[in-house]
């Protein structure tokens, strides 16, 4: 699965445009780049009124997705599912995920944007391994709103540099943890569900597999 880091700090911090800038220049080193971004308004209509798609929103469908020749957009009601669940399901093939929001979320790292010194987070919230902030505050990997470049180089060198794309890459999620397989258990996993899907006569060479699997168990009684 993709890295995973958020942009955390208050509203009108310039987190967004310092996000967008890293974003960019992790562009330009030539990685993939997904972007998700909390946020805590409501109400938030992407459609204009009127539209094919706003008018499915109004009678009631739970799941919108409107695909055109240049992209395609999903809209879909909250689920709730924390931050890997959406990376996994929606972004299995990009270098790099960068997130913007997301900060009570534990096991994901976080660079958190300061203006006021009296309202850092660092302390607070787990996982903060770096702080931009053109405020005199002393401390490792500490980088000014103005120095993206640098703040992506960090990014590149402590995620992405040397990071080897392995021949046949498993990831397992259980209610939206990562399971870490090692290598042993990636060719097992692997070799069993090629072996099973070559048993259904599939004529076509597989080379990627989704598995989804909903246990339905009995309620627990008292």
């Amino acid at each position: 699965m993709a890295e995973i880091i958020t942009f955390i700090g208050w509203h009108d911090s310039g987190k967004n445009t310092l996000a967008t800038q890293v974003v960019k220049h992790l562009k330009a080193f030539g990685y993939k780049v997904a972007v998700i971004k909390s946020s805590s308004e409501t109400g938030v209509v992407f459609d204009t009124p009127g539209t094919d798609t706003d008018k499915h929103r109004q009678a009631g469908a739970d799941e919108i997705l409107f695909v055109a020749p240049d992209q395609m957009v999903l809209q879909t009601k909250n689920s709730n599912f924390p931050l890997t669940t959406l990376a996994h399901r929606y972004f299995p093939d990009v270098d790099i995920i960068i997130g913007e929001g997301f900060t009570e979320t534990r096991r994901i790292l976080k660079i958190e944007v300061v203006i006021d010194e009296n309202q850092m987070l660092r302390n607070e919230v787990h996982g903060v391994i770096a702080v931009a902030t053109d405020l005199d505050i002393v401390g490792e990997h500490v980088f000014r709103l103005d120095e993206a470049e640098a703040l992506a180089e960090f990014i590149r060198k402590r995620f992405l540099m040397g990071r080897r794309k392995p021949d046949k890459r498993v990831s397992l999620l259980v209610n939206g943890k990562t399971i870490p397989l090692k290598p042993f258990v990636q060719e097992v996993l692997t070799g069993t569900l090629v072996g099973f899907i070559e048993s259904l006569k599939f004529s076509e060479d597989a080379s990627e597999i989704d598995i989804r699997i909903k246990i339905d168990r009995p309620p627990i009684t008292p």
